[in-house]
């Protein structure tokens, strides 16, 4: 049973009920990643979602440690582009208790000097560990360099010099500019009791009343074209794609279609092609990034450096052929794949938790399962042709290329 409520102070709070379970997931949402930074302050929102873990007013970074291993649970955060998310997820008998810990933990943080500089350090470690994982860091340099390294095109991490430049003046002026009751979403989903959950948030954090103005977003441009960085690697990483849609675009279902039929599981078309019929990599797939105005669509593959041309050839001419070339079978067994992977990724409390802050932020309202099978049922092979028509055809792609080569064109 799905519920919408407000706190005190009009913080939106989503919460689902979902019987025969034992867990509970909570997470409070704030509506800032890193295409809200500058190239100067690059990676901030990510330190500092780090920082909030460091001890707070009433418990250290040990103790916050401790309590939660106590209860069985799980207390993180994560950084995206858009979003910044802490969340709990435990048994429903440790509901209020795990309320109060992430509470202090998102409400009363410390930010200690001395933690600070520590913590530098153990993010440019992360972010050398991205950099020598060159299957994840090629996603990276696709983004920066389809975006122009600004806005959208930031890295979440930031980079060696914007870590080292920041200091907890710095830190507590995002928190003021961002953490705000105008910036913040709170989603719950599991064994809950909507009554009991509202009144502790309300205890807690329904009295907070800081606000501030969000700088509005300029709709980013993106750059076709091609970026190739050598490293002395064993395969040739390779992301392909073109501007896709925004989140709550009208055709996000048809997207999600031709994302399906293109490249997402084993039976789709470069999977089996470029796989499993000409053996040029192991790992190949599409996928789709969306944001609040814009987004993008991409391939990704790893394959070999005297391979990486055909590669390319073979993703190009499948995506350009695309609106000719798609078939009601295709797409009547995308809708069932699809609807599928849906309905497996919703049965985890943690999912539906996601879902429902991700509805409230990028569409405002509530969508059921039910509601989403059907608009996947309603859409129509020439609604996937005409979308395929418009993103591809003008062969305006990106391409980013990682490994041991010197060129590359598409």
């Amino acid at each position: 049973m799905f519920r919408r409520d407000y706190l005190d102070n009009g913080i939106p709070v989503l919460m689902e009920r979902i019987r025969g379970v034992r867990s509970v997931c909570l997470g409070i949402w704030v509506k800032v990643g890193s295409r809200y930074e500058t190239r100067q302050t690059n990676g901030i929102s990510h330190f500092l979602e780090h920082m909030f873990f460091k001890g707070t007013s009433r418990r250290s970074q040990k103790e916050i440690a401790v309590e939660i291993d106590s209860l069985g649970g799980d207390l993180n955060a994560y950084t995206s582009k858009e979003t910044t998310t802490f969340y709990i997820k435990l048994l429903d008998d440790y509901i209020d208790k795990g309320i109060e810990l992430l509470m202090d933990v998102f409400l009363n943080p410390r930010i200690p000097e001395e933690e600070i500089e520590k913590e530098k350090g153990i993010v440019i470690e992360e972010i050398k560990m991205v950099e020598d994982t060159p299957d994840d860091y090629i996603h990276d340099l696709f983004s920066e360099y389809a975006w122009n390294r600004t806005g959208l095109g930031l890295g979440i991490l930031g980079t060696r010099k914007t870590v080292r430049s920041f200091t907890r003046k710095s830190l507590l002026e995002h928190i003021r500019r961002y953490y705000t009751v105008d910036n913040i979403v709170i989603s719950s989903a599991g064994n809950i009791e909507h009554e009991e959950v509202l009144g502790t948030l309300n205890s807690h954090i329904g009295s907070v009343t800081r606000s501030s103005d969000t700088p509005a977003l300029t709709r980013p441009t993106f750059h076709h074209g091609t970026k190739v960085v050598q490293k002395d690697c064993a395969e040739v990483h390779l992301c392909i794609g073109t501007e896709g849609i925004a989140q709550g675009s009208p055709e996000r279902y048809a997207m999600l279609l031709m994302n399906t039929v293109v490249g997402a599981g084993v039976s789709s078309r470069l999977f089996q092609q470029i796989r499993e019929e000409r053996g040029l990599a192991y790992s190949v797939y599409s996928y789709i990034s969306a944001y609040h105005d814009s987004g993008l669509f991409s391939v990704y593959a790893g394959t070999g450096r005297k391979k990486y041309r055909q590669v390319i050839d073979l993703v190009r001419d499948e995506l350009v052929n695309l609106k000719d070339t798609l078939t009601e079978d295709e797409l009547t067994r995308a809708k069932k794949q699809l609807k599928g992977n849906m309905v497996l990724a919703l049965e985890s409390t943690s999912g539906r938790m996601n879902n429902l802050a991700r509805q409230e932020i990028y569409y405002g309202k509530y969508i059921s399962p039910s509601d989403i099978i059907r608009a996947i049922d309603r859409v129509r092979l020439s609604e996937v042709r005409g979308l395929a028509d418009r993103l591809f055809s003008d062969g305006k792609f990106a391409l980013a290329v990682l490994g041991p080569v010197k060129s590359a064109s598409i």
